[in-house]
């Protein structure tokens, strides 16, 4: 959760883009546990109270680095563009997975600090995994209107049900791939509504 800065002179953005390119440099070459806010802010060639100046812990500032490098991958889609809502859902979900693969170690270990700190989680929920999902929810409704998702489903709870399932393999350290990405979409769209 990043810093508000009551007055003064704004914050360098040259500074929080080194802070954050090297927390996620070192932290993938060794891992959540092993790297510290000293490294990081001397990887980066700044003073430690600049990195404090913008984030209270080591887990904010990494999950803001996190959560920009998500849009390199599977950034909010364009839907007034879109076309196939079949190629739309299974495209943003495989984006999803390939940064999946790329970071997973370092949202476990986000997770894992979530759970030790409360205010860390909201930070969590509001600014990692709520987005993600209103994206999805929004992939879902695109398909209702377009006649490709059935009337009777609910894309809120559809939502849900992805995080939960692809969650549940990255936190089991399950593969996360194309494969799984369609047969998620297979699930959603090719589900009939029981005759009544």
């Amino acid at each position: 959760m990043r810093k508000e800065v009551a007055s003064g002179r704004p914050l360098n953005a040259e500074a929080s883009a080194a802070l954050k390119a090297a927390a996620l440099r070192l932290i993938r070459e060794s891992g959540y546990d092993k790297v510290t806010i000293a490294a990081i802010a001397k990887e980066a060639g700044v003073a430690r109270q600049t990195l404090y100046n913008r984030w209270n812990t080591k887990a904010e500032l990494v999950l803001e680095a996190v959560f920009e490098e998500t849009h390199n991958y599977a950034a909010d889609p364009m839907l007034e563009a879109a076309g196939d809502c079949r190629a739309l859902l299974e495209n943003f979900l495989i984006k999803v997975f390939q940064h999946l693969s790329v970071d997973g170690d370092i949202l476990r270990a986000l997770i894992a600090a979530a759970q030790q700190d409360s205010a860390f989680q909201d930070a969590f929920l509001a600014d990692f995994v709520q987005p993600r999902e209103r994206m999805m929810t929004a992939l879902l409704h695109y398909a209702q209107e377009h006649g490709e998702l059935s009337p009777d489903r609910d894309p809120e709870v559809i939502s849900a049900m992805v995080h939960g399932a692809f969650w549940y393999r990255l936190l089991n350290r399950k593969p996360l791939d194309a494969d799984y990405a369609r047969a998620i979409v297979s699930e959603i769209l090719d589900c009939r509504a029981p005759v009544r």
